[in-house]
């Protein structure tokens, strides 16, 4: 099976199946935490969980610094992918979160080179342009501005929400937050969240006749 189909396939689930998926495999290490802490938040999501492939930046939202790079270094990345890709944008200052690392017109420009979804390291603002343009966000709160904000860094190692994240790697997001899925498990993962999803079902259907069965007494 190829990534394009895995993709679409893990969409079709919720990131804690995915999760419990994972669990159930025994080639995947148990230890490893590979979903988000809670102070990552889903702030808009839409009809279904994101999944795509990371492509990631540093950003610095209110200070002026010595060394910059071209925003089109970070763009240019999520352009030219033939999968969907979840931009990633991590604020690297002292004071993480004083300043906005995402608004509406960055939401517009993601969605313009076809991102699914954005993960924030920091804060966002314009929520209600954000939700208009119909992008997917997560953060780590929210501030009404920034100062003078560049690009530091693209395309390396990050940590959003004590989740290591590293560019190309295969992400699931939805209200709960977001799971990273191991590359070399993600075909198995998938096939592990139909079983998983089955065996849930029929257990939450037994439950439910018995609260119906409850509730007639």
């Amino acid at each position: 099976m190829n990534l394009s189909k895995i993709i679409k396939g893990l969409a079709d689930y919720d990131s804690a199946t995915v999760q419990n998926a994972l669990m159930t495999m025994d080639n995947y290490d148990k230890e490893q935490i590979d979903y988000s802490s809670p102070e990552l938040k889903s702030y808009y999501l839409g009809p279904k969980p994101v999944v795509g492939i990371a492509v990631t930046c540093k950003v610095t939202p209110l200070y002026e610094p010595k060394n910059k790079l071209d925003w089109d270094d970070y763009y240019d990345q999520i352009d030219a992918s033939d999968l969907p890709v979840i931009g990633v944008i991590v604020d690297i200052e002292k004071n993480k979160g004083r300043g906005a690392v995402m608004g509406d017109g960055m939401a517009l420009k993601h969605k313009a080179l076809g991102a699914v979804g954005v993960i924030n390291g920091g804060s966002i603002r314009d929520l209600p342009g954000i939700a208009a343009a119909e992008m997917p966000v997560w953060a780590t709160g929210r501030v009404p501005g920034h100062g003078p904000f560049n690009l530091i860094e693209t395309n390396t190692e990050v940590e959003v929400g004590d989740l290591i994240i590293k560019p190309g790697d295969l992400i699931i997001g939805d209200t709960d937050g977001i799971t990273r899925v191991p590359m070399e498990l993600a075909e198995e993962a998938l096939a592990r969240c139909k079983e998983v999803r089955e065996f849930e079902s029929k257990i939450f259907e037994e439950l439910k006749k018995k609260i119906s069965s409850t509730k007639e007494k």
